[in-house]
């Protein structure tokens, strides 16, 4: 049967096909993962990521009221948990918001939403480890009072968000090796790469609860008037520099999104993905906050922007030794390794399930039959994260994979209501959302709309540029060669 373009645009594909599709074309994954590793992939992908670097570009916005930054992302991650935790267990398969979206809303629409969460994953993958230069090179000069050369470590291409600058004779090595480390892991199989990131996670979460106790120690309540952020030079006075601010942050919140992308590698999907979903939010919230209260307890607002290894300074401020910032620094570079790994492992089964439904080349969906990853693609996605973490600046990078974020969470949320209707209430799931399907899934849409509305200009043009490039491949190329295409 021949379907007009607009039946094209709109087919989906049921959580049944999504299942079986899972075992074929291409080789399967393996189901591996049980709950506590599943979680742990949500919170090494999350913790860690906006506290160690996104403090200095949040906190010159909004100022001590930062705090409400973090609470504003995590109650709309919250929200959008929720919705996520109800669709995994009714599209238990790879790919995430991705998957969700072809389940409910349409190939179209689908594709779409992987152009996001490609920018979100790629682009989170080579921010964190640009960061990574900064807590290496702070732990090899208190360790071994020696620095990487300025030149190793930082990047060809800096922009300010409105000029682009050119440093030929730069290169920021650090964050290559660390791609090339989480490569290797990965290409070892889905279960190896999960248990060295559990285990780097609980270092990582130990680190961040001794970074508190020691900078509580230097709270002084002063630094917390004003509270808001008072310099209204950039527009980001009061709540403006708030919502700003929580712009910024929100893309560490990219955790929840990790543990849906690995559906097809759980056991039990169906009651493991939701639990992990939530105890990760949950984890990732208590830290954030209290991380974030004992930063601005201990340091003045104003001497955050600009600042490198900022968590790692504060201990040595607070104290007047560098053992402090040493334990700190060897931490951070642990915790950013695994969050680095984990986007990364996000990535490259986001592409494996767009390829498996034939919307991108085959070659992402190979698996390898020995160690069950899919090793081609694992190679091209750190090729790309390693070149974009070695050449261009983070300063840029954040805000975008926040709006890659909040697109994706949007899109979730929106399919929560449709999948309910489609599926009928006899349909097999585990968790529902609480309140029926419009309430919160509505509360998470206008939420994640609040924090876009207060994104830099720059993020919205570079954001159009991506999605004018993505909507020119889907009909120049995987219209044609979709899997529903040859069987309609």
């Amino acid at each position: 049967m021949n379907l007009t373009l607009g039946q094209k645009l709109f087919r989906t594909k049921s959580a049944e096909r999504a299942h079986e599709d899972s075992h074929a074309h291409g080789g399967s994954l393996n189901r591996t993962l049980g709950l506590f590793p599943l979680t742990m992939i949500g919170v090494g992908a999350t913790v860690g990521t906006g506290i160690f670097f996104t403090m200095v570009e949040a906190v010159p916005k909004a100022g001590p009221a930062v705090i409400l930054s973090f609470l504003i992302a995590a109650l709309t991650a919250g929200l959008t948990a929720l919705c996520y935790a109800e669709l995994a267990g009714r599209v238990p398969a790879s790919g995430s918001s991705y998957s969700f979206a072809y389940a409910t809303v349409g190939e179209f629409a689908a594709f779409i939403v992987a152009a996001c969460l490609l920018l979100e994953y790629g682009l989170a993958g080579s921010a964190v480890a640009i960061g990574w230069s900064d807590y290496l090179n702070n732990f090899l000069q208190n360790a071994f009072g020696w620095e990487i050369p300025a030149s190793l470590r930082s990047p060809m291409f800096v922009s300010d968000h409105s000029n682009l600058t050119v440093h030929s004779g730069n290169f920021n090595l650090p964050p290559v090796l660390l791609v090339i480390m989480c490569c290797i892991l990965l290409v070892r199989g889905t279960k190896e790469s999960a248990t060295t990131n559990a285990v780097m996670v609980v270092i990582k979460l130990a680190i961040l609860a001794f970074f508190a106790a020691i900078a509580f120690t230097g709270f002084d309540a002063n630094n917390f008037t004003p509270f808001f952020n008072t310099d209204d030079s950039k527009g980001f006075a009061g709540m403006a520099g708030v919502t700003a601010a929580a712009g910024t942050v929100f893309f560490s919140f990219i955790g929840l999104d990790t543990i849906a992308t690995a559906g097809e590698e759980v056991k039990d999907p169906r009651r493991n993905v939701p639990i992990g979903i939530l105890a990760a939010l949950i984890i990732v919230t208590l830290f954030y906050l209290l991380v974030a209260m004992a930063a601005m307890g201990a340091q003045p607002a104003h001497l955050f922007e600009g600042q490198q290894a900022g968590l790692s300074v504060i201990l040595q401020n607070v104290t007047g030794q560098a053992w402090p910032a040493l334990v700190l620094s060897a931490g951070a570079v642990i915790s950013v390794f695994s969050v680095t790994l984990v986007t990364i492992y996000g990535q490259t089964r986001i592409l494996y399930a767009i390829s498996r439904d034939g919307l991108i080349p085959k070659t992402f969906q190979k698996v390898n039959p020995r160690t069950g990853a899919p090793v081609s693609n694992t190679l091209i996605v750190c090729l790309v994260v390693g070149l974009v973490a070695g050449l261009v600046d983070a300063t840029f990078l954040w805000d975008m994979v926040s709006m890659g974020t909040l697109t994706a969470f949007i899109v979730v949320s929106i399919a929560v209501p449709v999948i309910r209707a489609k599926q009928g209430p006899g349909a097999e799931h585990g968790f529902k959302v609480p309140f029926g399907p419009y309430v919160i899934p509505g509360l998470s849409v206008l939420a994640c709309l609040y924090i876009m509305k207060d994104l830099p200009a720059a993020t919205y043009r570079v954001f159009i540029i991506w999605m004018v490039a993505a909507v020119a491949t889907y009909f120049l190329y995987s219209v044609r060669h979709s899997r529903l295409n040859r069987k309609a």
